[in-house]
């Protein structure tokens, strides 16, 4: 008997696993907020930094769909261009905030609590990303396994 795809399990994350990635995000965003909320300094400065940081954590965003889709041949489609404006986008956004967190007149210890937020941002960002990601393909895999299964009880019914 050959395997058929229905024979394998989908592979799919714990309860517990996308709770903790929920919460891990969640509170990334609550930290940032509070320390950007509380910051010490002028107002453009503030409004700067928060700027820095969504567009941090939407590069990321980007950078982590289109490294998804570029292990996949079908979806590798993009150019050169596209790519140098994904990843010089992440490092832009991260260069230059770092660097505007690094330059600003604060308390060191200030500085240091923005920093590891910040990078906790991020890279809850990337796994939100990964976890969202893996939902989706295994929510497309099951409706297309769905799909075929029932198009084969079809073809079974129409038969007899």
């Amino acid at each position: 008997m050959h395997p058929t795809p229905s024979n394998f399990p989908i592979p799919r994350d714990t309860r517990a696993w996308t709770v903790q990635v929920w919460v891990s995000f969640g509170l990334a965003v609550f930290l940032c907020a509070t320390g950007l909320s509380w910051l010490p300094g002028q107002n453009l400065e503030r409004a700067f930094m928060v700027m820095g940081y969504v567009f941090c954590l939407s590069a990321a965003f980007v950078l982590a769909k289109f490294v998804r889709d570029s292990q996949r041949p079908a979806l590798a489609g993009d150019t050169p261009m596209w790519k140098l404006v994904v990843w010089g986008g992440f490092f832009t956004a991260m260069g230059l905030t770092g660097w505007g967190l690094v330059r600003m007149e604060i308390n060191d210890a200030y500085k240091a609590y923005l920093g590891v937020s910040w990078l906790f941002l991020i890279s809850s960002a990337f796994t939100l990303a990964k976890t969202l990601r893996d939902r989706h393909e295994a929510d497309l895999t099951e409706a297309r396994l769905q799909g075929r299964r029932e198009a084969r009880a079809d073809a079974v019914a129409a038969a007899e």
